[in-house]
């Protein structure tokens, strides 16, 4: 047989091959696959649980647009003639809701800043430094965890405001939140997952730990940084009690703690205190929800894969 005999054999023999290697392949756990056995029943549920989880949200808007309070059931469908943007302008004519916001932006932000910092380096050292008492440390920061924050109100607010002088301070509202023993969880899991020969052959061209941390571990652990920074977001952007607690002065207050003085003090004075209150809350929300919206994936995996590996 010919060389070029050869050749068209083996053409063809691909040819044949091509229909069989381009058709697609769909594995069992695919979504597509879930979806097909999902039935009418587990949509209608899922439909009703949606809505179940959605409504106070959407009550929560259509109130805050209301000129005059509806609490029946025909208050959860908007009419025209009872819509108006006045409920946020009186709230913020009342509390400065771009402050509260920043106030809110300002303490949020400093809390990620030290959450990631001291998160990296105690997550790198519990994982890849060895030291007597490391086992401890870390037995003692899953104990921490265990301890409502509650419990410690009392003597952090005797440390913070009578011996360091902190109160009406943004650093006051943020040192108890400063270090997340969840953060340094999530870190510490990382760095565990990465070889350990990457970080002994650093030693030994003479690197420092820091720079080792710097330009080898921290490249390595992006998604950790991410997750981070989204589990510990909610917590002091909603907190309320903390910064109650040590600010007095008004123009540094965050805006949870401004809406609360709102309802305390002045609520009574307004036409419809009850759309105000929802302007508010619509306006304290607006950020998580969009935040919510643009990292919606890393949302989910971050809150499955600190499931898992926790």
């Amino acid at each position: 047989m010919s060389v070029t005999n050869a050749q068209n054999a083996k053409n063809d023999d691909d040819a044949s091959r091509l229909p069989e290697q381009a058709e697609p392949v769909l594995r069992p756990d695919s979504g597509v696959e879930k979806r097909r056995n999902l039935g009418v029943g587990s949509f209608i549920l899922l439909g009703v649980g949606a809505f179940v989880f959605l409504f106070p949200f959407y009550y929560m808007l259509i109130g805050s647009l209301q000129t005059a309070p509806d609490t029946s059931i025909f208050g959860a469908f908007p009419n025209p003639a009872n819509i108006t943007g006045a409920n946020y302008v009186q709230i913020n004519e009342s509390i400065n809701l771009f402050r509260g916001l920043l106030n809110s932006g300002i303490f949020t932000g400093g809390v990620i800043l030290f959450t990631v910092i001291f998160g990296l380096l105690v997550g790198y050292a519990l994982a890849q430094m060895k030291f007597r008492g490391r086992g401890v440390v870390f037995g003692m920061m899953l104990l921490v965890q265990m301890i409502p924050f509650q419990l410690l109100l009392i003597p952090l607010y005797v440390m913070i405001v009578r011996d360091y002088g902190l109160a009406d301070s943004f650093l006051g509202m943020i040192l108890p939140f400063a270090i997340n023993s969840t953060a340094v969880f999530v870190f510490r899991q990382y760095f565990l997952q990465l070889p350990s020969t990457l970080f002994e052959a650093a030693r030994i061209d003479g690197a420092s730990e820091l720079r080792i941390l710097w330009q080898i571990a921290i490249p390595l652990v992006r998604p950790a940084i991410v997750t981070a920074v989204l589990l510990t977001f909610i917590g002091p952007w909603n907190e309320f009690l903390w910064p109650f607690l040590v600010t007095k002065e008004q123009s540094l207050q965050p805006l949870a703690v401004s809406l609360a003085n709102f309802i305390s003090n002045i609520a009574g004075q307004a036409g419809n205190p009850f759309g105000a209150i929802l302007a508010g809350a619509c306006v304290l929300a607006a950020p998580a929800v969009a935040l919510f919206i643009f990292f919606q994936r890393q949302f989910i995996s971050t809150n499955i894969g600190s499931s898992v590996k926790g």
